[in-house]
């Protein structure tokens, strides 16, 4: 049900937004969550910022950033207007709530909207009338609608009237030095008009672009689309480098030719597979959606057979290398450089590095890493120094993740053999490619 904007509940919240004096709760405190807090809280409001983990919530509570391209003043400088808690009963006490949980898949691919709903029930004790719930968590398109919407009924709201959804998917890029939170155009789209409009009216307080469109499931699906779109073009040049290895071509000599064309090229590098929370992640959530409709996305379904298959072709590439030394994987001495799964960041969620490393743990090879933004893993491995001795002591050098912070000129000098994923060198008697 829509009504026009002169409801009172309406009125009241949109003033308070207008007014900054609208509390905003921020529940999940990761790569979207705090710059999105930090955001607000910089632009004049107070912010409830809330998590689970209560590490998390001690940095941030002593002034500690664990986002590296997050430095520790702007947290210091937060306290001023910013509750860091696990307390939800604080939702009472806010005008907004912004969703910001991981969607992640299960173990059959399906979308797993666990903490969504938990988060959701977690909070519906301490909503009230007039408040706004924006999801911001990628979904399939109608989970707003279809799940969201009646979980937040049950309280006898009347959407649109005495509260208010919208769905406003995330954009970041982790380490992007030149977009961020508050830079990159926002796409929304409400349950109701009135819904639209309040949310509008709120981002549009921090972010410099908003981008309405006509529904949320039009938001769910634009979000979608813009990671699908990716990972195809990843999946074709993944592919690309495979031929390009058995011709003998160098395919980023090719792929930098092709990008000096002014139209119609976009520019796509291969690497040793898709990580990060989207894009290995959002396709499968459409692929499962169509179903209803009797369809196949065989586009998306091809590149995400393609992309994951690339740490067995790295692994192969590994294997030759080694036989052409006569050594096999077992007990060859092999650091692994990089683990996050892109560079210049510490994220390593769905990393294709760190199945990398566990494929070569299973074939027992002697395997160390070396990682300025991943200090240890969760397997107990730590991260060793990138030096000459080392280098040395080692029989592959494998660059998995190329940060900018390593010392090229140092890794090819003593190097016994390097095989290189991303590009970073032309290929030599003692440099190969995967």
């Amino acid at each position: 049900m829509d009504v026009n904007n002169e409801s009172s509940y309406f009125q009241s919240t949109l003033k308070k937004i207008e007014n900054k004096e609208a509390k905003v709760a921020i529940i999940g405190l990761g790569y979207v969550g705090l710059p999105l807090s930090l955001n607000f809280s910089e632009n004049g409001y107070s912010v409830f910022a809330l998590d689970i983990d209560d590490k998390k919530l001690n940095n941030l509570r002593n002034s500690k950033s664990y986002i590296s391209y997050i430095n520790n003043d702007r947290v210091r400088k937060s306290q001023n207007n910013t509750t860091y808690t696990d307390n939800f009963e604080l939702i009472f006490d806010a005008d907004v709530i912004i969703i910001c949980v991981p969607t992640p898949l299960s173990k059959h691919r399906e979308p797993d909207l666990t903490y969504v709903i938990n988060t959701i029930n977690n909070t519906l004790p301490y909503l009230k009338k007039g408040q706004l719930l924006s999801l911001e968590s990628t979904t399939y398109p109608g989970t707003t609608d279809e799940i969201v919407k009646p979980m937040i009924e049950k309280k006898n709201f009347m959407i649109g009237n005495d509260f208010f959804i919208i769905y406003s998917p995330e954009r970041d890029d982790p380490g992007n030095k030149n977009y961020n939170t508050k830079n990159i155009p926002k796409v929304l789209g409400g349950i109701t008009e009135n819904c639209k409009q309040l949310g509008l009216n709120l981002y549009g307080k921090v972010i410099n672009e908003i981008v309405p469109v006509s529904s949320t499931k039009a938001a769910e699906m634009t979000k979608l689309i813009e990671n699908i779109q990716r990972a195809v073009n990843i999946g074709l040049v993944n592919e690309l480098k495979i031929l390009a290895d058995r011709m003998n071509l160098d395919l980023y000599e090719i792929i930098r030719a092709a990008s000096t064309k002014p139209f119609g090229f976009s520019t796509y590098y291969p690497g040793p597979g898709l990580g990060g929370h989207c894009i290995p992640i959002d396709p499968f959530y459409l692929t499962w959606k169509v179903k209803q409709f009797d369809m196949h996305t065989k586009f998306i379904e091809l590149a995400g057979e393609i992309n994951s298959s690339m740490p067995f072709y790295v692994i192969d590439k590994i294997s030759s290398a080694l036989n052409n030394q006569s050594k096999s994987i077992k007990n060859s001495k092999i650091i692994i450089l990089g683990v996050s799964y892109k560079k210049n960041v510490e994220d390593i969620r769905e990393s294709p590095s760190l199945y990398i490393l566990d494929i070569l743990l299973s074939k027992e090879a002697k395997v160390s890493y070396s990682d300025p933004f991943v200090k240890c893993l969760k397997n107990g491995m730590e991260s060793i120094e990138l030096n000459e001795l080392n280098l040395k002591s080692q029989d592959l050098t494998l660059i998995l993740t190329d940060h900018d912070n390593f010392d090229y000129d140092l890794i090819r000098k003593f190097s016994k053999l390097i095989i290189d994923t991303r590009g970073r060198y032309k290929v030599s008697e003692k440099i190969i490619r995967a």
